[in-house]
């Protein structure tokens, strides 16, 4: 913590007011270990990647792997055996496929704001790409799933407990950390996380509905029943408890909720950082594409007909002067709006 938490009032996404618990957290908790990432050649191991492309899965980022990756046309190293890297915190990439890392930021804070008395939904909430999902019982923000390789061609790398530090330089969380070795040991995958005590029962954080987020098991060791396609139900968190709504990891990766059952409060998630997730002028963060509603709302124009012309111009490489032109926007407008390298 930055500052001690505290509840406070808040206004949920359904218009509803109510009281949410509000914490301001530090860039990385003091005493947590991270990395590696990004291996420095063919002969280091680096952390992990989810990788969906052809032979999907799971894998430790090491030459086997990098190796693979080139046999399918993704080429992340030199020909002497030099993995293709750069720091997105302060450079953007030079060669088609290179691996991502940044560097922390001490000065950094996020303000996370969290339902006290979460409220389940009409409907779930699915969680696309880099989704707020919550906020672990460590401080360390929880996002949903890194985006492909396929469609960034670069490779923001894990460390072995499922996390890495986002371009405004705080580090976050894409997996419950508490529950990954069994995993690998399932998946056959050369890491592990010895930077985070595993236990399957642990109640691992918070949603950003409130609903507590656990391991594969229940307190006491049993399966849990009756998941809900968002991976939770309602059951005893503990021994003489209540039954309550709650989520359970997923026993493959990433093993986090694939949407939320709650509601979640309004400007849940701020940073201070000066790019990135959260920040007043990052419109996306290297774990994913372009925030298109951010972008448009700065534009003024509507979201689905920037997404639209995105396309009809190309694509991640649109022209600049096309597109604005189809916007009617300025060129220099649209460049201030779209996020930098580093954001």
């Amino acid at each position: 913590m930055a500052s001690p938490s505290e509840i406070v009032d808040c206004t949920l996404e359904n218009g509803d007011a109510t009281q949410c618990a509000r914490y301001v957290v530090k860039y990385m908790p003091d005493d947590i270990k991270i990395g590696p990432f990004c291996p420095a050649t063919l002969e280091d191991e680096g952390g992990i990647w989810h990788w969906d492309g052809d032979e999907a899965g799971l894998y430790r980022i090491d030459e086997a792997f990098l190796r693979m990756l080139d046999g399918q046309g993704y080429t992340f190293f030199t020909e002497q055996g030099k993995v293709y890297s750069f720091d997105i915190l302060v450079e953007g990439p030079t060669e088609p496929h290179e691996c991502i890392q940044a560097s922390g930021d001490p000065d950094v804070e996020m303000t996370v704001v969290i339902p006290a008395n979460p409220v389940l939904a009409d409907k779930p909430t699915s969680l696309g790409t880099v989704a707020k999902v919550g906020i672990g019982l460590d401080g360390v923000p929880i996002f949903a799933d890194a985006p492909s390789v396929l469609q960034t061609g670069h490779m923001p790398a894990l460390d072995t407990c499922g996390g890495h530090i986002d371009p405004g330089g705080w580090y976050h969380w894409h997996a419950t950390a508490t529950d990954l070795n069994e995993i690998y040991k399932s998946e056959g995958v050369n890491a592990e996380c010895s930077h985070v005590e595993q236990d399957k029962t642990a109640q691992f954080g918070y949603a950003f509905d409130g609903f507590g987020m656990f391991g594969t098991l229940n307190y006491d060791g049993s399966t849990p029943e009756n998941l809900d396609q968002c991976g939770g139900h309602i059951g005893l968190t503990e021994e003489g408890g209540e039954p309550v709504y709650h989520y359970h990891s997923a026993t493959t990766f990433p093993n986090l909720p694939t949407c939320l059952a709650g509601v979640v409060a309004q400007d849940n998630f701020s940073t201070n950082a000066t790019g990135g997730i959260g920040s007043t002028n990052g419109a996306r963060s290297h774990d994913g594409p372009p925030d298109l509603a951010a972008i448009a709302k700065t534009l003024n124009v509507d979201s689905d007909l920037l997404e639209q012309a995105i396309e009809k111009a190309g694509g991640p490489n649109a022209d600049m002067n096309e597109l604005a032109d189809q916007l009617g926007v300025s060129v220099e407008a649209l460049q201030a709006a779209l996020p930098g390298p580093s954001e």
